[in-house]
Formats: structure tokens, C-alpha cells, sequence
């Protein structure tokens, strides 16, 4: 009888392509997934580390996956947590966990014998049953953001090749990829090898599927050729990081930019396509983040009207430029902060969603009476409940008749839908 593995992945998109790479190998070495982890003999846990609570929940998860399991099954910790803090886990973690297993930049580790270390970025993965992937298209980071301890385990930016991203696409046969990275708009340039950047691989990502998303772009990477690429395609879709609005606190999180630049870009690309989708995400109660701040996040959104918005709250990170600063924003105050724009986001949100009441829209069905159009990002943003009679993979035309909450209720559209690649 075969052997079995559980995987639980924490975290985001990316650490759920190294999932998928993890589960790829495995496969190939003979291992069946498993239903469950109490019916599995190997669990992996793909832990997250970006902030403190990510990584309680990690540790919580390990202690819950650990107890649930057989004498005989191995449970093996892998991801961020294991790479930031391999030592700590595998000592304090002893009793709980069989290996502690970093993967991309190399850290000390306490392994048994045989137990594999994972290089994932260009390691095979199963074929998805849903009809998009995430791709991740480079591993690491060059940037020094004073709020991020990610390059110092995941390490400097490794751009995969075109040939190896194009493989891995035609390997899912997918109707929609999602390209992830740690600084997306900046894939090769670490590559003295090509001189491609990043419009030219969306340029040949969109010659194999027909829907092509990208998550996390950088403002000051946007460029007008980038913009004109993903205002031109069937997925206006700006998924910006600006973390802020005000230009003394971006200095302070060694950041580019501020709310007027921000939203001339916003502006230019609505000029471009007027039915763009936007989503990005803010800190909040960085270190000095005064009332002036705080007021002109407020303005930002009350004029630009964005769809999606992420509000987290800073989190204090060992080894990080904003450990240095002082002057912490006390937690009642972040919460506060945090209540009040997550508050006016929600209106927001709402207003945007019960404006496409009556338009007829493209979405691609995702699984049986669930579908998504370009204004929603798998597993992150709202749905698209249509009928479900509609074939999963192809794309629909429908007519929105509802909106509740971040979702959508559609009937198919007296419009002419269209297949796709089908």
C-alpha cells in the first residue's frame, strides 16, 4: 500500500505554489495525497513568518497537526518559519516535529536522515483541477523596505528563465495564470543572461493562456509600457503595493512615492481603462505615524475609490530598519486607526460592488456555480455565484443581478459567451 502525504500551507499565494511543488515531488517519489492528516503518514506544514501573528498561527498549527497524528507518521516543518528560525524550531519544536526544512537560501537545519531539502523554484508540480494557477516567477527580493525581514532568509532576487515559467504554464492547462514574486515588476533584472523584463514575459504568458493576472506590483516599477499591457488585456487588474500615502512615513519604510503620485498613476490608468480593477495595502502604526498621517490615508481612499484594500497593522520584526526608529504608535491607537479605515474601506468596497448591478460582464467558472471576472483575484478578492450549469473552464458572459457583501450573483447574459482556449 501506498504512502500518503498532507500538506498545510500557510500564508501567501507563493508559499502555495511551493505547496504545489512540495506535493509534485512527493508524487513522483510515490507518495499518494491524502484525504485528511489523520489518514496521511507524512504531514508538512508550509509555514508563513511575515509578521508575528502569521507566525503564531504557524506554530499553533504544528502543535494541533502534531497531536492529531500516529506514533509512526512524520511531520515535517518547512517554509519562511523554518528558514528565519530553523535552529529555534527544531529545538524548541523537538518533541513535536520530525524535521525542520528550509528551501531556497541555505540555513542551519536539524534534519533526520533522508528527509529531503526542497530547491522548489523550478521543481515540478501536479497538474491544477481548478482552471487557474499561481506561477511564481522568481524567489528573494533586492529591496530593502524598513518594515520586511524577508530578504534576510529568502535572499537576493533569482528571476527564473522564460523557458522554465513557459514550461511550468503549459504543464498546469489553465485558462488564467497568476504570476506571484516578492517584487514582481523587477523579474530580470538580476539576469545578465537576457535582457527581457517583465513586459516581455507578460507579453509571452499571454500568447499561452488567455486570462493573465499579476499580484504585488511595486509603483515605482510601474512603467508606461506595463500599464499599457495590462490596461490593454482582459485583466485590468492593478494590484499595487504602497504600503502608504504620506512621503515622510514612506522615507521612514525606505519607500518611494506618496498619495499625489499615487493617484496620478490611478488617474492614468482609468484615462487608459475606465472598467480597471485596484487593489493594494497599507500598514498601519508604523513607527511615527502622526494624525496628519493617518488623515491623509483617509483622503487617499475617499478620492480614489479603490476596490480592494488590505489594512494590516505594523508588526515589529527582529533585524528590520523600523526596529531602529522608535516612537511606536501604541496599540489602542493602531486598532483604532485600523477600525476607522477598515470602516470607510468596507463602504467603499460595497459601493464598488453594487455599482456593477445590471452590466454584463466576462468571467472565467472556476468550479461548479462559482466564477470570477478580471475585478476579483482568486482565493483574495469577492465571487461570482452564476448558474451551475456552466461548464467549469470556460468563459461566460453574465449579467450581475446582485451584490451582497464583496460577492456577486449573475444569470447568464443574452451576449454571445466565449470559450477561451477551449
Amino acid at each position: 500500500m501506498s504512502k500518503s502525504f498532507w500538506i498545510e500551507t500557510l500564508g501567501c499565494p507563493k508559499n502555495k505554489v511551493d505547496s504545489e511543488k512540495i506535493a509534485g515531488t512527493l508524487l513522483l517519489d510515490g507518495l499518494e495525497p491524502a484525504d485528511s492528516p489523520t489518514d496521511a503518514n507524512l504531514i508538512v506544514v508550509n509555514t508563513c513568518s511575515f509578521v508575528e501573528e502569521a507566525r503564531e498561527e504557524s506554530i499553533e498549527t504544528v502543535f494541533e497537526l502534531s497531536q492529531l497524528r500516529a506514533d509512526d507518521v512524520e511531520l515535517v516543518v518547512t517554509g519562511c518559519l523554518a528558514e528565519r528560525y530553523g535552529d529555534d524550531i527544531a529545538s524548541s519544536l523537538k518533541n513535536d516535529v520530525d524535521a525542520v526544512v528550509g528551501f531556497g537560501v541555505p540555513v542551519s537545519i536539524s534534519t533526520k536522515p533522508n528527509t529531503p531539502k526542497f530547491d522548489l523554484l523550478n521543481l515540478p508540480r501536479p497538474k491544477r483541477d481548478e482552471p487557474w494557477g499561481y506561477v511564481k516567477i522568481a524567489e528573494g527580493c533586492d529591496r530593502i523596505c524598513g518594515f520586511c525581514a524577508i530578504p534576510s532568509f529568502r535572499g537576493p532576487q533569482r528571476s527564473r528563465s522564460v523557458a522554465d515559467i513557459r514550461d511550468e504554464i503549459l504543464s498546469l492547462d489553465v485558462q488564467e495564470i497568476v504570476l506571484v514574486a516578492q517584487d514582481l515588476a523587477s523579474w530580470g533584472r538580476d539576469r545578465r543572461d537576457s535582457t527581457e523584463g517583465i513586459a516581455d514575459l507578460v507579453k509571452e504568458v499571454s500568447t499561452i493562456v488567455p486570462w493573465v493576472r499579476l499580484l504585488y506590483l511595486y509603483p515605482s516599477s510601474l512603467t508606461g509600457e506595463l500599464v499599457d499591457i495590462i490596461a490593454g488585456s482582459p485583466v485590468p487588474y492593478f494590484d499595487l503595493s504602497l504600503q502608504h500615502v504620506s512621503s515622510p512615513l514612506l522615507r521612514k519604510m525606505r519607500r518611494w512615492g506618496d498619495g499625489e503620485r499615487f493617484t496620478d498613476i490611478i488617474r492614468r490608468i482609468k484615462g487608459i481603462r475606465p472598467d480597471a480593477a485596484f487593489r493594494t495595502n497599507f500598514i498601519v502604526g508604523y513607527p511615527g505615524e502622526t494624525e496628519d498621517d493617518h488623515d491623509q490615508l483617509i483622503r487617499f481612499l475617499e478620492e480614489n475609490q479603490i476596490d480592494w484594500c488590505g489594512l494590516f497593522p505594523y508588526s515589529k520584526e527582529d533585524g528590520t530598519y523600523a526596529t531602529t526608529l522608535g516612537d511606536e504608535v501604541p496599540k489602542s491607537l493602531m486598532l483604532e486607526r485600523l477600525r476607522e479605515l477598515g470602516d470607510l474601506q468596507d463602504g467603499i468596497t460595497q459601493k464598488k460592488r453594487d455599482s456593477q448591478i445590471g452590466s454584463n460582464v466576462t468571467v472565467l467558472v472556476e468550479s461548479s456555480g462559482i466564477a470570477r471576472s478580471h475585478r476579483e483575484a482568486p482565493e483574495i478578492d469577492g465571487l461570482v455565484f452564476v448558474p451551475d450549469n456552466l461548464k467549469v473552464g470556460s468563459f461566460e458572459t453574465v449579467t450581475i443581478r446582485e451584490a451582497f457583501g464583496t460577492d456577486h450573483k449573475a444569470e447568464i447574459s443574452t451576449s454571445e459567451h466565449w470559450g477561451g482556449n477551449d
